[in-house]
């Protein structure tokens, strides 16, 4: 089962449903639940849904700190993905403007994530702060002119982050994101 802690973000059911419609077993949770209570579900892999506010994302920090407990895959998804960033060292902050619109990314790195998709890719967009520096020990999977990083990987861990939404039908194959994202879940 993959969780979905839900950072109060517009679009987490969408992500729910998307995983249905793959055939994968989901659940959303709040993000204040105790570790305890996650590692009794044993999940597979686990997604940090999108959210106003990088200040209640509940216990998606410690799940960071204490990964060595889960080692699953993890992907955060916009904000998911600036607290990635932050908790480890990247930068965050406000991008020069908000973005709530289709972008064009650039893939710069195919890893896991991105297996055989064009190098440019349509994606929706919906955030106001976005990570302006890699944290060190990741790598940059894609970029696009107002956004510095779209997407990344730790070099070593399987945790990804994305600043834009798959779970959303204006993304260009979108679902493929989390096709291979529920792959990586089938190796741990």
């Amino acid at each position: 089962m993959i969780l979905i802690l839900d950072n109060g973000g517009q679009y987490v059911h969408r992500i729910w449903r998307t995983l249905r419609y793959l055939g994968v077993e989901a659940k959303i949770i709040p993000n204040t639940t105790p570790l305890g209570e996650i590692k009794a579900m044993e999940p597979k892999g686990m997604i940090f849904s999108g959210g106003p506010d990088i200040e209640k994302t509940g216990n998606c920090s410690a799940i960071l700190e204490h990964y060595d407990e889960f080692s699953v895959p993890i992907l955060g998804i916009c904000l998911g993905h600036q607290l990635i960033a932050r908790h480890f060292g990247g930068k965050v902050g406000r991008g020069e403007k908000a973005e709530y619109s289709l972008v064009e990314i650039e893939i710069v790195d195919e890893d896991d994530l991105f297996v055989g998709f064009p190098g440019r890719l349509k994606v929706w967009e919906s955030h106001m702060d976005e990570v302006k520096e890699l944290p060190p020990g990741f790598r940059l999977l894609a970029r696009s002119e107002t956004c510095p990083v779209e997407a990344m990987k730790h070099e070593e861990l399987p945790i990804y982050g994305v600043q834009f939404h798959p779970e959303v039908a204006h993304t260009e194959r979108g679902s493929e994101v989390y096709k291979n994202f529920v792959a990586l879940t089938k190796t741990f």
